[in-house]
């Protein structure tokens, strides 16, 4: 018998609004208020501003460590704004300008990765899960709650974000697999910074790109410019009002770049070139908002330096709340406790060390 072709509809778009240079496609520019425009560079000032205090604070001990957000702010900002509160959003680990978007405190975070369980806290009312460090995990969470409002046939929507090494493990094909048959209202945001710690992009797939995937699962499937906010806010607002209208899931991939390292305790320096960080750094997010707004009388060079000066008197707030109630906190040797009927040897040892440097620390405040 003759192989006969299977009609499958497989349309995939590449979306860019806001080039490098600050220049609009005015064709595709949305129609956004001058107020969402400033709050959305608000926060990603603020976002890349308490990212680099937190580097400071963990290199001086300050700080445990933590995955920076650098380059990474306008495909989370941008994504997120297109949300309401009644929404959920459902972070991995590096999500900090969004959490900070949805209304976590500065001080919240900061307890979190000082290791403090207290600062995984979700404020009252907010619609949002914790940081989640296994990867891929979360997506699954998502796809959980978004059947759930189906199921209750409540309107919200669940945005869950995750990075191109995500793609990779079993729970993405699952959780996309579920949403497309059930139709849950699922936005999946893919941040795709090139490198999943020190493997590229293109050792872990053949996909010419990652929005593909979606094709499988039989559901919208995009790709746009992540460090555009404007593609990135129209793809996410398109992909939340299909979802809330009863249209099912949405898969966006954001093409950005880590121009930080992976983790704190990462070396980016070991497996990537200065050249191509250099060649990512003249795609900055925020440098291309900030012409695109100047260039429509939106944003002074005075305004800009303004918005730099109140974002780090907020973040030096926030690092004094966040030593102050870190100071009422239980005792560091708890941690050690209910893990084990007995305790191994190994663990009894590093109780014993943590113990006498808190009484040298302790003993050294004293004297101070």
């Amino acid at each position: 018998m003759p192989r006969t072709p299977l009609a499958v509809d497989s349309p995939l778009e590449y979306l860019a609004i806001l080039d490098e240079k600050g220049e609009v496609d005015s064709a595709l520019e949305p129609n956004l208020s001058q107020e969402l425009l400033l709050k959305l560079y608000r926060f990603m000032v603020l976002g890349r501003r308490f990212d680099e205090r937190m580097l400071q604070l963990q290199r001086q001990g300050r700080l445990g460590t933590f995955a920076p957000i650098k380059g990474q702010e306008a495909s989370q900002l941008g994504a997120v704004a297109a949300l309401e509160p009644r929404d959920w959003m459902v972070p991995c680990f590096r999500e900090t300008a969004a959490q900070l978007w949805r209304g976590t405190p500065m001080e919240s975070i900061l307890l979190y990765f000082g290791g403090f369980d207290e600062g995984g806290r979700i404020p009252e009312g907010q619609k949002d899960l914790p940081v989640a460090i296994p990867v891929a995990s979360q997506l699954l969470h998502a796809v959980g709650l978004a059947w759930a409002a189906k199921y209750r046939k409540s309107d919200e929507v669940a945005m869950t974000f995750f990075g191109d090494g995500a793609t990779s493990e079993g729970d993405f094909h699952e959780a996309l697999n579920f949403a497309a048959v059930y139709q849950t209202p699922t936005v999946f945001v893919c941040q795709n910074n090139q490198w999943a710690i020190s493997t590229p992009r293109s050792k872990q797939t053949r996909s010419r790109t990652l929005a593909q995937k979606a094709l499988a699962y039989e559901m919208p499937g995009l790709q746009v410019d992540g460090n555009d906010v404007l593609a990135v806010y129209t793809a996410a607002k398109e992909a939340v009002d299909r979802a809330r209208a009863g249209g099912g899931p949405t898969f966006i991939e954001c093409v950005t770049y880590r121009m930080a390292m992976h983790t704190t305790a990462d070396d980016p320096g070991r497996y990537r070139s200065d050249e191509e960080v250099a060649e990512w750094t003249r795609k900055d997010p925020i440098a291309r908002v900030e012409k695109y707004l100047a260039a429509k009388g939106m944003l002074t060079p005075q305004e800009m330096e303004a918005v730099a000066s109140e974002a780090d008197a907020a973040i030096q707030e926030a690092i004094q709340r966040y030593e102050e109630i870190a100071k009422t906190l239980g005792d560091p040797l708890q941690m050690f406790d209910h893990h084990f009927e007995e305790m191994p040897v190994h663990l009894l040892e590093q109780r014993e060390e943590l113990r006498r440097f808190l009484e040298t620390e302790n003993e050294e405040a004293r004297h101070a």
